[in-house]
């Protein structure tokens, strides 16, 4: 299959995290080719496009995310913290990091990493933001810690820029979004409607 999944993600995302796997399998099993488009949700993404980081979301809004979070994680047999100890958290880093690895060793080591950064903040109680706990991640997905040190090279930062500023221009809004053909599919509990779309190509 020659057709292209972007996946527009936040490695501090409790969404990205409860759909990562499921869109891995479906990528494995699909045979599609995917990029993974690591952006600057809270910073710029969310200015330019209405959104609110979650502290600043109503009482309402705030508690019913928690609900809905429970919900999914106990629906999909996942575990997750609704209250993990480190988040907020700048993910910047984490999002550097995962864009040097793909662009040095492919789509599949970054989702790889991807999944292990994710899992980090949202089951395993750990800071994304300490550069001690990506360095450990990188050995945990067999990947050097050199990837660490090209991550903080300029040109990782313009491709986190550019990421972020395409992703609006889409119109991606929020995490995770799967984009097909110019097609988004916004929300992990949206995968159904991409493995269908993917089905009829």
């Amino acid at each position: 299959m020659n057709q292209t999944v972007e996946y527009y993600l936040a490695p501090s995302s409790p969404w990205t995290y409860l759909g990562h796997q499921r869109f891995t399998d479906l990528v494995q099993a699909t045979g599609v080719n995917v990029r993974l488009f690591p952006m600057d949700l809270g910073g710029k993404v969310f200015p330019a496009t209405g959104g609110l980081p979650v502290g600043q979301r109503s009482a309402q809004r705030q508690a019913y995310r928690l609900v809905e979070l429970k919900r999914f994680s106990e629906h999909l047999n996942m575990k997750l913290n609704v209250h993990p100890k480190f988040f907020p958290v700048n993910a910047d880093s984490a999002a550097k990091l995962i864009i040097a690895v793909q662009e040095k060793e492919g789509p599949n080591a970054a989702m790889r990493l991807c999944g292990l950064i994710l899992s980090a903040v949202w089951a395993n109680e750990q800071n994304i933001a300490d550069f001690d706990v990506l360095k450990s991640l990188l050995g945990t997905a067999n990947l050097s810690h050199s990837h660490f040190e090209l991550s903080e090279q300029s040109w990782v930062q313009d491709m986190y820029d550019q990421n972020t500023i395409k992703a609006i221009d889409l119109g991606v809004f929020g995490f995770p979004s799967y984009v097909l053909a110019n097609e988004i599919f916004w929300g992990q509990d949206r995968l159904d409607f991409l493995k269908a779309r993917l089905k009829s190509i």
